[in-house]
């Protein structure tokens, strides 16, 4: 089969790989039928996530068609169709029981990372029974990419973390697909102010179509100060951070008003002044967390009422066989005006 491989920091290519196999009786194989590129597989090819060793198939999320199943498999029969979980969890350990999924001492994130991942032709999902939900064969598959991680992760690290509430003031650093994908579900609680923080207008322009109440470019350096200009000078309940650089974090914490919350959603591959002499008296709760997927049902739910529509943040698509032009496209999304691309194996 053919799949994108990860072969150290800044190497890619596309090679021929053996079709995996079941390899213990809890798993299953899956034949993708879409997949996509996440900001994480970004920061692999940076060497920012020493866990992921060259060799490895990228990709952690998709939708596909059971290919074959464990003996211990009892949810899903070959030919079923599946939305694949980021996180892979065994439902029995300490942290699953605690519904921290990410934790799972024997899986979490996993594929694409410890294991061979999503972006190729067929993928071994362990313990399916736990990491698989059912989709039915006429749904739209390109919108339920989206439940694989992004939109589960801006919910849950950005949305639930931050304590996001009615009447609440929210900023977003970092209008990417992760940050569009927080903002779409703070909706789900009706905060009074949305705003979203980026140095690229035309993800800010995304922004407003997609429910925020006020945009701010933060090129010139003055972002906390025009929120502050917006809050009274209070600053807002919920920062949620969306990038994973140091001034984006550090800019949470310029723009946070007392008694607030920092949610914390990017990969960070270097360390990040936390600014005790201005926060020590000032209440402040910083939230960190791998996305659990403890949500997806819940989302499956949402979409499928078409109460939210996560497919807008489509904006490309390829087929497999241009996936390294795929990468290329989502790496420069300054040029390219991407977000989300769609990959078809």
């Amino acid at each position: 089969m053919k799949a994108l491989v990860y072969g150290g920091p800044g190497k890619m290519a596309v090679e021929d790989r053996p079709k995996p196999q079941i390899m213990e009786p809890g798993d299953a194989i899956v034949r993708i039928t879409k997949t996509t590129i996440c900001g994480t597989d970004l920061h692999i090819l940076k060497g920012d996530l020493p866990t992921c060793a060259p060799g490895r198939i990228l990709g952690h999320e998709g939708v596909g068609v059971v290919d074959a199943i464990g003996g211990n498999v009892t949810t899903f029969r070959p030919g079923d169709h599946v939305l694949i979980s980021c996180i892979s969890s065994c439902g029995k350990c300490y942290y699953c029981r605690r519904s921290m999924y990410s934790h799972c001492t024997t899986g979490g994130w996993i594929l694409g990372n410890q294991i061979d991942g999503t972006q190729a032709e067929f993928v071994r999902i362990p313990y399916a029974d736990t990491s698989l939900y059912p989709i039915v064969a006429d749904a739209d598959e390109e919108a339920l990419v989206m439940l694989s991680d992004i939109l589960p992760t801006g919910f849950e690290c950005g949305v639930l973390n931050g304590k996001v509430a009615p009447g609440s003031s929210v900023a977003i650093v970092g209008s990417g697909p992760i940050g569009l994908a927080a903002l779409l579900t703070a909706q789900f609680y009706s905060p009074a102010a949305l705003i979203m923080i980026d140095l690229d207008d035309n993800r800010l322009e995304v922004a407003k179509k997609f429910g925020a109440t006020a945009t701010i470019n933060s090129t010139d350096g003055k972002a906390a100060e025009k929120v502050m200009q917006m809050t009274d000078g209070r600053g807002v309940d919920t920062a949620i951070e969306a990038v994973g650089i140091p001034a984006t974090f550090e800019l949470c914490e310029a723009l946070i008003a007392p008694g607030g919350t920092i949610s914390n959603i990017g990969v960070h591959g270097t360390k990040v002044e936390l600014h005790l002499e201005r926060l020590w008296d000032r209440n402040i709760t910083i939230t960190t967390r791998l996305v659990d997927t403890a949500s997806t049902p819940m989302l499956l739910e949402v979409v499928s009422a078409h109460r939210i529509d996560p497919k807008l943040l489509i904006t490309h698509r390829f087929s497999f066989e241009h996936i390294l032009e795929a990468y290329d496209t989502f790496g420069h999304a300054a040029t390219t005006k991407a977000l989300k691309v769609i990959i078809e194996a």
